[in-house]
């Protein structure tokens, strides 16, 4: 089968490929016929994929399977074509209903990268740790912009757009620089402590952490972190780091009954947050955490309206959410933005969200592509993760029926629909069509 990459037009910024001209290399070796559409802005020219073996060219209609970032316009979609990309609709997600409803009236087949999962229910393809990694850079460098604009000069002010850099090795040098000018001359007395917190544990805040680790700062437990402000021992020299899992962030309703990670999962409702214990402590909250409706939001928009009515200023200034899910677990994200305005503030009396990092609310930092602010590097990795699956899926004939389809378990568990059909595990979807 012959295989086609799109290219990403989503908007400017996305230059983002799912396989990089080395990958092409490997899979030509291998026989396999791949064609790509031109890009004026993706990350490798045109010319790279001619070399690796690729055809450039804009009509894919000789392809049988068709490789994307990002969502594909419904317009895009041929019967009998099969799609891999990030469809964003496993949950329902109304945007994307009319673009799922194409797919089934056309007949074409469906198949998410974000469903390929291994036997531990862990995802096999993903660009989750750069958007930690871009998305730390763009949540503390919102965070000098806030502080400057409360008139405290800060090194944050000084790291610079993951957007804007030449890539992950100079964001990293930028934060190192930060760290020596904190270690130094420490911070403003307005802002000590500076407590961040992490909500959630996987790709994406390993990635957003292995970047904040460059700072010095002293990790505290969640459980400690009310008697640590109590006690008002802190040094302004270093920051410090909460990271907070599900046992952290929710309570049983009954009790008598103990935490059990499962349960939460399968039964949310028989469970509270208590996050908001947490956050009159916090100065950044980055959020990483999966969420859907059905579990309780980590930040409130009565929360925040209650905060800014007190007294005195609230401590946290910035909410880095990174999963960016609208109206989701940080309600107050209630827009995905771009890397060109990539945060806005969010005014808790008004529910107004003026662009930028001014005004009396939290600044929210919600873009929603932010691996592609760090293409070349996101884009390899991602390959790496994908390309040992392309074979198979060249050689699968999907037009067999999908019980006899010669895929792997992780490749069969990520196909919603075959041939205008759902498979068993996605039939749910059906309610939101």
């Amino acid at each position: 089968m012959k295989i086609g990459i799109r290219r990403e037009d989503k908007n400017v910024w996305e230059r983002r490929v799912p396989l990089a001209p080395t990958h092409i290399a490997a899979l030509v070796s291998k026989g396999i016929e791949v064609a790509i559409q031109p890009s004026s802005i993706r990350v490798f020219p045109d010319a790279d994929y001619e070399q690796a073996g690729a055809s450039v060219s804009e009509d894919l209609s000789g392809c049988g399977l068709v490789f994307a970032v990002k969502e594909i316009p419904s317009s895009f979609f041929r019967a009998g074509v099969s799609y891999m990309a990030f469809s964003h609709v496993a949950k329902g997600q109304h945007y994307n209903m009319p673009m799922l409803r194409r797919v089934l009236e056309c007949g074409a087949t469906l198949i998410d990268y974000e469903r390929v999962t291994n036997d531990s229910g862990k995802r096999s393809i993903f660009f989750g740790n750069y958007a930690g990694l871009a998305g730390i850079v763009e949540t503390l460098h919102a965070l000098g912009i806030r502080l400057a604009w409360e008139g405290m000069a800060t090194p944050f002010e000084t790291i610079g757009r993951p957007v804007n850099l030449a890539g992950l090795d100079e964001c990293r040098s930028q934060l190192r620089e930060a760290a020596d000018r904190i270690a130094s001359d420490g911070l403003p007395r307005g802002v000590s402590p500076l407590v961040v917190g992490f909500a959630g544990y996987g790709n994406v805040s390993a990635g957003a952490q292995a970047l904040f680790d460059l700072l010095p700062h002293e990790e505290l437990a969640p459980g400690e972190l009310t008697s640590f402000m109590e006690e008002g021992s802190f040094s302004d020299r270093k920051l410090y780091k909460v990271v907070f899992r599900e046992s952290d962030i929710v309570r049983p309703l009954e009790p008598d009954q103990a935490f059990d990670l499962q349960d939460y999962y399968d039964y949310p409702e028989r469970y509270r947050s208590v996050f908001e214990e947490y956050l009159p402590h916090l100065s950044v909250l980055v959020n990483c955490i999966y969420w859907d409706a059905r579990y309780p939001r980590l930040v409130t928009n009565e929360w925040l309206r209650a905060a800014w009515t007190r007294p005195g200023p609230p401590r946290l200034r910035v909410i880095g959410d990174i999963t960016c899910d609208i109206g989701g677990s940080i309600e107050c994200t209630v827009r995905a933005t771009e890397p060109g305005e990539p945060s806005y503030t969010y005014i808790p009396a008004t529910g107004e969200t003026p662009d930028g990092c001014e005004g009396d609310g939290p600044v929210v930092m919600a873009v929603e592509t932010l691996p592609a602010e760090v293409p070349r590097e996101a884009s390899t990795s991602f390959g790496d993760m994908l390309v040992p699956f392309v074979p198979e899926l060249a050689a699968a004939d999907f037009e067999e029926p999908f019980e006899h389809l010669k895929l792997s378990g992780q490749i069969r568990k990520a196909v919603i629909v075959h041939r205008g059909e759902f498979t068993e595990s996605y039939r749910y979807l059906t309610k939101y069509i």
